[in-house]
């Protein structure tokens, strides 16, 4: 696993430089809307594609699940990357400097492997199950703070399923009024890399997809952290739902989760 790991940071360290290079390059006529407020532009695709190639060469037996669907998606078990190219796609074509490249790998649907690389900052955040979660080669935590009124949140506004923006309206405000403060940066991927390092203590959302939290997740619980689902469970993934926070304060937001979405 640790040879896995060398050739997947350097794979993805690869692809955050590609990105890194087009950054203000792309023209408006080159974004398409895949979705309402879905951008994408061949920067995304060719990422996918540069880690697709890569990847594939480290595990030839593995399968994929991808952002772009630039390669044939996995629905079985078995070796299995989960990619999103760039994260934070918005971000990235606006020039706001936060957006992250992120790669998992699940075993038989276990996440044994992630990385989220903060391009703009050339911070890499790593996980090998078992083994603690890393950034830049040092370990790293998740945050000591066990009192709602110290802990720092994130979040990521509903951008186009509103189905449960009710729910998410009453936790925020709750979230706010109890804790330190509300941050929303545009990627799931880095928030729950940063409540790994300890810079959040809580993030939630809803309606993200595999590749948005797969590695994230893997990194919250190496660093020390808590994650599930909004009943508490394991099923975040399929369930498209996410809570990640540090070990003091999981009680107290599990409890704010559950009396906002119990009927979304």
């Amino acid at each position: 696993m640790d040879k896995l790991l060398e050739g997947v940071r350097a794979a993805v360290s690869e692809t955050a430089s590609f990105i890194r290079t087009e950054t203000g390059k792309v023209s408006s006529g080159q974004i398409e809307e895949k979705f309402l407020n879905g951008l994408v532009s061949y920067v995304d695709r060719t990422a996918e594609e540069m880690l697709v190639e890569q990847l594939s060469g480290l595990l030839p037996e593995s399968s994929f699940i991808t952002e772009e669907e630039t390669v044939a998606q996995s629905s079985g078990s078995g070796l299995k990357w989960i990619i999103d190219p760039l994260d934070g796609t918005t971000n990235f074509l606006y020039g706001v400097p936060h957006f992250s490249v992120s790669v998992a790998l699940q075993s038989d649907n276990e996440l044994i492997l992630g990385i989220v690389h903060h391009v703009p900052a050339d911070e890499q955040f790593y996980a090998i199950k078992d083994g603690g979660a890393w950034c830049n080669g040092e370990q790293i935590r998740t945050s000591a703070r066990a009192q709602m009124r110290q802990a720092l949140m994130s979040t990521g506004f509903p951008y186009h399923n509103f189905s449960r923006a009710e729910g998410w309206f009453g936790a925020l405000r709750q979230f706010m009024e109890q804790g330190r403060g509300a941050r929303r940066y545009g990627s799931a991927a880095l928030d729950l890399a940063w409540v790994a390092c300890g810079r959040f203590d809580i993030f939630f959302e809803y309606g993200l997809n595999s590749w948005d939290v797969a590695a994230g997740a893997l990194l919250v619980q190496e660093a020390g952290g808590q994650v599930c689902d909004f009943s508490g469970g394991l099923d975040f993934i399929n369930r498209k739902e996410i809570l990640a926070t540090n070990s003091g304060v999981f009680e107290d937001a599990m409890k704010i989760i559950r009396d906002n979405f119990k009927d979304c």
